[in-house]
């Protein structure tokens, strides 16, 4: 009886914590997966299937609409009304920034008129930094969602993707997103769209994706416009290679599209592009997590696992046929070209194995990364890595520190530039290696450096501050129109060439900051031009620092010395000898700044006597500074570095 009487209340604190954990966890979760039957594939012919992506500017509500059309198709259902839980933007950088970076697919099954559909959604990024993973994923698509805010408008990213869309021949829904908001104005950016993409109002569809308003005419609109696509089950196997990322246990595992045919657990299959064979390990649908199916039928979209080890193998664009059955390879992608390239070296060196082996592991599952190795005698061992924009450099530095624990110092951003010889012409992205010197005795017959067709987009009254931005950036061959007259509302879209040096430095920032966070930018590559460019060294005591050279133009080389010149003279620790800080192209000294010496006061222990005396003190204290001078050497610590070029 005693036993008894300890043990219910005993019982009753356990049963409270486990309510109360349970409670917990069901409140920091605030999505679940729905819970489903083993997926048959097999009874999604082509005409229930439908592809499509979601395309608009950054920033326009694509990844909430993805949330809410997972949820109305049950894929997944919310714990907590309200929360908006961003699904398919897996990575932490995209929650922390807001911003889509990797472009994710999800499968979703949903019953209309009596009928279960197979819609496969390929979500898409909105930067202009990652347009190649847009291109990408439309690839697989048969039509796309147009997003456009219906406070903002048509932005510059929106008629980027919108063209790219529509030359692989897509069907476009056109969506106006938050007309929940207060500032929202839907007939008018309505009329935007009309004007601008030739878009009828009527077909446009009003939602609110934050609340959900709306959002079952859009999946309406993608059952009844968008076309099946096109793909036969009796036709030989050909699957379309859209993405991979690197699994450490299995591999490489591949999204594809199966263009024609049935790709089952177990085939062999071998890729076009490389003749190497391969075993399927592992198949199935994205729903959103991955789902193993038994195969994938004509017109599907999944994930496939092989005996693939190595990432450089699934090349983007290429075709997988089965093995022994060769068929005609699909229109491919161009490779990913790289825009910029920074240096990135590890605070302390010797973490270098350890910070080579994280950027291999993160290149894995982000194939526009280029990685080559880079000494500095400045900084030691790293490694040079080409991005497609600054954003991206940023997020994949981002991506370093909170999946690898790194600690880095990046160097300036460059860009990559011709040389142009006599005999031969030089890409060169690493200013180390750029010519000294170009003048009449040289090799080098000119300098050519990257160019792209600019975007600007922004309210009549800033056009004036935008003309004299692009200007004051080297901005060439200016032209604008008005997007729409609509009185105070009306907007301008500026067009113009502007040299890409000048867009990976601050460019954004003012443009940002000029039209009070009004104007939206894109870009393009619109190849190289002649220019008139030299290379900058800084100088410490006489003596050359290699990690901070720069490729400047000949009209910025005062501006751009005097504030580097300054930086360091902030940074650099003094020294028991006065330090020149110099900056110089070629032979000739642009700027200088000169740090002055610590001095010891020799003559604090005399008293008394004649100047002489303590005169005598000092000229020897004088004579051993110039030596010391000659012979010692400046350090710049890690430190330093870090606090300069992490701006």
């Amino acid at each position: 009886m005693q036993a008894e009487r300890w043990r219910r209340p005993c019982l009753e604190v356990v049963q409270r914590s486990l309510q109360r954990l349970e409670q917990r966890h069901f409140s920091t979760c605030s999505i679940r997966y729905a819970s489903s039957r083993a997926i048959r594939t097999e009874d999604f012919p082509c005409d229930v299937i439908r592809n499509f992506s979601v395309i608009a500017h950054i920033d326009h509500g694509k990844s909430t609409l993805s949330d809410r059309l997972l949820e109305l198709t049950g894929t997944i259902t919310k714990r907590e009304k309200g929360v908006n839980a961003q699904v398919l933007d897996k990575l932490k950088v995209e929650r922390e920034r807001g911003i889509t970076v990797k472009a994710q697919t999800a499968s979703m099954i949903y019953s209309f008129q009596g009928t279960q559909y197979l819609l496969n959604l390929i979500d898409t990024p909105g930067h202009v930094d990652f347009a190649w993973e847009v291109s990408r994923s439309l690839a697989a698509c048969q039509g796309a969602l147009l997003l456009v805010d219906a406070t903002q408008g048509v932005q510059a990213q929106s008629i980027s993707v919108y063209h790219i869309a529509r030359e692989r021949g897509l069907t476009i829904i056109p969506v106006l997103n938050k007309i929940d908001l207060p500032a929202s104005q839907p007939e008018v950016m309505a009329a935007q769209m009309h004007s601008t993409f030739g878009i009828d109002p009527k077909d446009i569809i009003h939602i609110s994706a934050k609340t959900g308003k709306g959002v079952d005419q859009v999946l309406e609109a993608i059952l009844t416009r968008i076309p099946p696509p096109t793909a036969s089950s009796e036709a030989p196997l050909k699957a379309f290679l859209f993405d991979s990322s690197y699994d450490r246990y299995r591999g490489v595992v591949s999204l594809v599209s199966i263009q024609d045919g049935i790709l089952r657990k177990g085939d062999k299959i071998a890729s076009c592009f490389t003749r190497k064979k391969y075993e399927i390990i592992d198949i199935g649908i994205m729903h959103p997590e991955e789902e193993p199916t038994e195969s994938l039928q004509p017109g599907q979209v999944g994930y496939i696992a092989c005996n693939m080890k190595e990432s450089s193998e699934a090349h983007i664009g290429d075709t997988l046929h089965r093995a022994g059955a060769p068929v005609d390879p699909m229109p491919g992608f161009k490779p990913a070209k790289a825009m910029v390239y920074a240096g990135i070296f590890p605070v302390d060196s010797n973490d270098f194995i350890k910070l080579e082996e994280s950027i291999k592991r993160l290149a894995l599952t982000d194939r526009s990364v280029e990685v080559t190795r880079e000494s500095s005698t400045a900084l030691g061992q790293g490694c040079r890595l080409g991005f497609l924009g600054t954003l991206h450099m940023d997020v994949f530095r981002q991506r370093l520190e909170d999946e690898y624990n790194a600690n880095v110092i990046v160097t300036a951003p460059t860009v990559p530039y011709k040389v142009v010889y006599q005999d031969r012409t030089v890409v060169v992205s690493n200013p180390t290696d750029f010519p000294d010197s170009i003048d009449s005795g040289s090799k080098v017959r000119e300098i050519q450096e990257p160019v792209v067709s600019a975007s600007i987009i922004v309210p009549q009254e800033y056009l004036g501050d935008m003309m004299d931005l692009c200007f004051s950036h080297r901005g060439e061959n200016l032209d604008h129109r008005f997007l729409d007259t609509s009185g105070s509302a009306s907007r301008v879209m500026l067009t113009c060439t502007l040299p890409l040096s000048e867009v990976v430095t601050d460019f954004f920032d003012k443009l940002k900051s000029r039209s009070s966070g009004f104007a939206s930018f894109d870009y393009e590559d619109a190849g190289y031009k002649p220019s008139n460019l030299s290379k900058m060294t800084f100088l410490l005591n006489g003596k050359p620092v290699d990690a901070l050279a720069l490729i400047v133009h000949k009209s910025a080389e005062q501006e751009i010395g005097r504030a580097w010149v300054k930086k360091l003279h902030k940074v650099i620790p003094r020294q028991i000898f006065e330090v020149p800080i110099q900056a110089a192209v070629g032979r000739r000294i642009v700027a200088r700044e000169t740090l002055s010496a610590y001095r010891a006061d020799v003559t604090a222990g005399l008293y008394g006597g004649h100047y002489e005396r303590k005169l005598k003190h000092l000229n020897n204290q004088k004579e051993s500074k110039k030596r010391m001078k000659r012979v010692g050497n400046v350090d710049l610590p890690q430190e330093a570095f870090y606090s300069i070029l992490k701006t």
